[in-house]
């Protein structure tokens, strides 16, 4: 007797599951990194520091610009080791000496060229003539001086220097004879880290401030936004010379740095404040806000552990923007002579040489700070531009 009842028969394979033989055309398939990369930014599985960090590689300016103050912070780091002399070293019979310029050839090497100094006897007028004929040889690593890398590790090696005596001046000399490339490398250690110190004491003043202006509103908010309105009322030259003229004269050097870099952060903290603000209060009525306070969060930490991190790429967006308006404080001070004075060498210090027009005039190279100065504000004006690029990884561009 047969059954009705029908048997389940396994399905025929499928051309895919068939193997094939013979000739097979392969498929190239995309590189592995590739497919991860597009799959994890379409499926929005990269972070937001990812995501950045992506975008802003694409800022080509922004990168070069990253790149260049790395080296320039870097040069200032090793002031002692890069610097061919010490900043104030003096060489009375090269006054207002000409740069001496780097050359090679096959039979000489690296080397520059001597300079004969000629005083006129009447006027006092020195004039300098390059011999040709008369090479000072430079070599790498050379032995000079001893000196503190950093004040304590002892060394005697530089990066480039004379070899078996002679002068040279990169970017010439100044009217008592000290090498200015020697004083624009040290005084680089001097300018660039009173802009990052500063800025630090902006951030300090400016997040704290403003996150507790637009957290807690009402009469604080008032009091907090008056009290910046009052400061930006106020013409920062000005300012800065009145609080300049009332540092005592006789402080230390390491307390006049400070104080300076005190006072350029007293006057630039209320626009990060603003910004800060204005993110607060879009960011307080947020559903992991009012959560978190709802299971018992305290205020501050609300505050600073939940809504602060919304933002952190805007608040280094506006720190980056506001590094080169403290360099360029310090440099108006110390240039007017109301901010670093000497022995202390700066960017502003080395140009107190150029108030005297005649001088600048004959002797341009007096100027050559001023190259360093604007490379160095143009370079953190590129690279702000680019993280505030990318700081919105989602945006178009």
């Amino acid at each position: 007797m047969t059954s009705d009842v029908g048997v389940a028969q396994p399905s025929p394979p499928s051309r895919e599951d068939v193997p094939v033989s013979g000739d097979v055309t392969v498929v190239p398939m995309p590189p592995l990194a590739e497919t991860e990369e597009r799959l994890g930014a379409d499926a929005g599985a990269l972070s937001q520091w990812q995501l950045i960090r992506r975008r802003f590689a694409k800022h080509k300016l922004a990168v070069a610009s990253l790149y260049v103050l790395a080296l320039l912070y870097a040069v200032a780091i090793l002031a002692e080791f890069v610097a061919p002399y010490p900043p104030n070293l003096r060489n009375i019979d090269y006054g207002y000496c000409p740069p001496q310029l780097i050359r090679f050839d096959f039979t000489n090497g690296l080397h520059t060229r001597a300079m004969r100094c000629d005083v006129d006897p009447i006027t006092f007028q020195r004039s300098y003539t390059e011999l040709r004929v008369v090479p000072v040889n430079l070599s790498f690593f050379t032995k000079g001086e001893p000196y503190k890398l950093w004040g304590f590790v002892p060394m005697s090696r530089r990066l480039l220097g004379v070899e078996g005596g002679g002068t040279w001046f990169f970017l010439g000399a100044d009217k008592y004879g000290r090498d200015i490339f020697s004083r624009v490398v040290y005084g680089a250690r001097v300018s660039l880290s009173v802009g990052l110190i500063g800025i630090a004491f902006t951030f300090l003043l400016g997040v704290a401030l403003g996150g507790i202006s637009g957290y807690v509103g009402g009469r604080t908010d008032s009091l907090i936004q008056r009290t910046i309105e009052i400061v930006n009322a106020f013409p920062h030259l000005p300012l800065w010379l009145a609080l300049a003229a009332v540092l005592p004269s006789d402080w230390s050097a390491v307390q006049g740095y400070f104080a300076i870099t005190i006072l350029l952060s007293l006057l630039n903290w209320t626009g990060l404040a603003r910004v800060v603000r204005g993110k607060i209060l879009t960011l307080r009525e947020e559903d992991y806000a009012v959560a978190a306070r709802l299971l018992g969060a305290s205020h501050g930490r609300v505050l600073f552990r939940h809504l602060m991190p919304g933002f952190t790429s805007h608040i280094i967006v506006a720190l980056t923007l506001g590094i080169p308006g403290m360099i360029l404080g310090e440099t108006s001070l110390s240039f007017l002579g109301l901010g670093l004075r000497p022995p202390v060498v700066s960017w502003g210090v080395i140009l107190q040489d150029c108030m005297d027009v005649r001088a600048v005039t004959g002797y341009p190279w007096l100027l050559s700070p001023v190259a360093f100065i604007v490379t160095t504000v143009l370079c953190f004006n590129f690279l702000g531009d680019g993280l505030r690029d990318a700081a919105d990884p989602y945006g178009g561009r």
